[in-house]
């Protein structure tokens, strides 16, 4: 989402390299680019001129602090600016499980224009409070597009998860007003209203969302956003905002390509915090908002932490366990590294990883072209081998290459590509494990 902008800025302050001072003349180049970088990743110009003019007052005639260089410091000012800018802390929904037991149901309203993810959001954060522990019950509220009701009900299929429809009524307050007397009577503790969205803001969509709220008050009124509609998403907002004063935003498309000016600017603009992110279209890609690990990854800094928690929430820790024992043992299989390969697609595509990790900044990026389906070819080959084959490598002669090479419709120099590479990578973990590398890793990072 923020690709190029994380490449004007990492090529603007690369630019300061060298300099022992941070300068009016310096600061004044640097932050033009900044401004433009912003600009081009579609910042509404307002927030934009307040950034820029936040970071020119922290920045002019500081002396560099210890041993940080110009560049990084003008890199710690836009960190810490960039992650005031987006809310300085994650912005929690407003559904503590102890407010649902007094009350008897924690109630949510998801808000906005057709085609921005409502249904989808709501499936998705069904899935996230029923792992949290929570029972809670989706509401079709769409009362125009029968499409909708069958979506819903599609996803709560999905996750187990009941939904309370009604095709007959035309009154969506009171098909909100039945859904949390259904949810109380089947002992649900929340409820998820799924509205009716247009192609554009209209009196009757806000009239009918009023009614709503007026029949079933809220604890949290929720506003999906495409991120991927830019600055337009800012305006439509700002007019919620106006009619209905929403609580939170919810970005979705978060992992396109859009510029992703839109994340920067809603809370500035309408004084709304982004509280979550979509973040792919499988219901479990969906992740709270931090602004400052949002402003890591918009620099080049990663987010370790986002990240680790992704492994521990979709990885098998005792799996990952085991094959960090085989490595620290010296034992690596080709089944071991099908097993990693599992383990790793379950954080989502590899590009998506690699630039949660530190240092991993857009033109290192372009360089390594990652390509997901090379794993696709890794896996066919690795399946059309023996067991025998994939326990002991070393077996694999050139008929057996041939073989493999049919059967996993690849080539013979696939094969061996991928042969040498496990090879490599063996010879590599030995050297590591003689110096006790792997020993230590097993230690520190597994408990032992």
């Amino acid at each position: 989402m923020f690709q190029e902008l994380t490449r004007r800025l990492d090529r603007t302050m690369k630019k300061l390299a060298g300099q022992d001072r941070l300068t009016e003349e310096n600061i004044t180049e640097a932050l033009r680019e900044v401004r433009l970088a912003l600009l081009e990743a579609d910042v509404n110009f307002a927030v934009a001129k307040k950034l820029v003019a936040a970071i020119r007052e922290k920045a002019t005639g500081q002396d560099v602090i210890g041993s940080l260089t110009p560049a990084q410091q003008v890199v710690k000012i836009v960190n810490e600016e960039l992650t005031a800018l987006l809310g300085g802390q994650a912005a929690e929904l407003n559904l503590d499980p102890a407010n649902a037991r007094a009350k008897g149901i924690s109630t949510v309203m998801v808000m906005g224009l057709q085609g921005s993810g409502k249904t989808t959001f709501c499936g998705k954060l069904a899935l996230r409070l029923k792992k949290e522990g929570r029972k809670p019950m989706l509401v079709a509220a769409d009362i125009y597009r029968p499409a909708a009701i069958e979506q819903l009900q599609v996803i709560a299929d999905s996750i187990d998860v009941p939904v309370h429809s009604d095709r007959e009524r035309k009154n969506a307050a009171q098909i909100v007003k039945l859904g949390m007397r259904r949810a109380k009577d089947n002992k649900c503790d929340c409820l998820i209203v799924d509205t009716a969205g247009r192609l554009h803001i209209d009196d009757t969509l806000m009239n009918e969302l009023e009614s709503i709220v007026k029949m079933v008050p809220m604890d949290e009124k929720l506003l999906v956003l495409d991120a991927m509609t830019g600055q337009e998403a800012v305006n439509i907002a700002e007019t919620f905002a106006d009619r209905l004063d929403f609580d939170g935003a919810i970005l979705t498309k978060m992992d396109g390509d859009a510029r992703g000016g839109a994340a920067l600017s809603v809370l500035e603009v309408t004084g709304k915090p982004v509280k979550m992110v979509g973040m792919g279209e499988k219901l479990e890609d969906l992740e709270v908002f931090h602004p400052d690990r949002m402003a890591g990854r918009i620099l080049g800094m990663g987010d370790m932490l986002t990240l680790i928690e992704q492994a521990e929430e979709k990885m098998d820790l005792d799996e990952a366990e085991h094959l960090a024992g085989r490595f620290a043992q010296g034992e690596f299989s080709l089944e071991d590294f099908q097993a990693q390969i599992k383990q790793m697609k379950k954080l989502g595509p590899m590009k998506g990883i690699l630039k949660m990790l530190p240092g991993m900044n857009s033109d290192v990026l372009d360089k390594a072209k990652v390509d997901d389906k090379q794993f696709g070819k890794v896996e066919a080959i690795i399946n059309s081998m023996t067991p025998g084959e994939r326990r002991k490598p070393d077996i694999i002669n050139g008929s057996r290459r041939k073989r493999i090479a049919r059967g996993s419709g690849t080539t013979v120099s696939q094969v061996n590509k991928l042969l040498k590479q496990y090879r490599d990578m063996k010879r590599m973990m030995r050297q590591i494990n003689s110096a006790g590398g792997l020993e230590e890793f097993g230690k520190n990072v597994l408990g032992g």
